[in-house]
């Protein structure tokens, strides 16, 4: 599963190599946060569209919604788009791919950090 930072990093050309072949899925709170960004221009916005067309979608189910209420009563510095981000990728018995150091505590979260190429100015 890719978190939102991951799909960013992809879009910008910042992975230092490409993701393993595989299937991959975004929670549907990566599809709202990606789409969401206030100034984001129509190309960009197609883009994004184009690229999340190539992964499953996660919903925000029963078992997701559950899991989700678990994680924010075990740890309340998560952020509830965290949450449903962790909980769907627990759910579906996924590895993140996150370079966000919040997921490092959350019990039964597979996650694992990318690599990326330094930031040009």
């Amino acid at each position: 599963m890719l978190d939102t930072n991951a799909i960013i990093y992809m879009l910008n050309g910042r992975l230092a190599s490409p993701l393993p072949d595989g299937h991959y899925s975004v929670s549907i709170i990566t599809e709202i946060e990606l789409l969401s960004f206030p100034d984001l221009s129509q190309g960009e916005e197609q883009q994004i569209r184009v690229l999340l067309r190539e992964f499953q979608t996660i919903p925000l189910t029963e078992s997701v919604s559950a899991k989700t209420i678990q994680l924010r009563r075990n740890n309340k510095k998560l952020k509830l788009p965290d949450a449903v981000i962790a909980a769907s990728a627990i759910q579906q018995q996924a590895v993140l791919l996150t370079n966000d150091q919040i997921f490092s505590a959350i019990d039964g979260l597979s996650y694992q950090t990318l690599q990326l190429v330094p930031k040009q100015y």
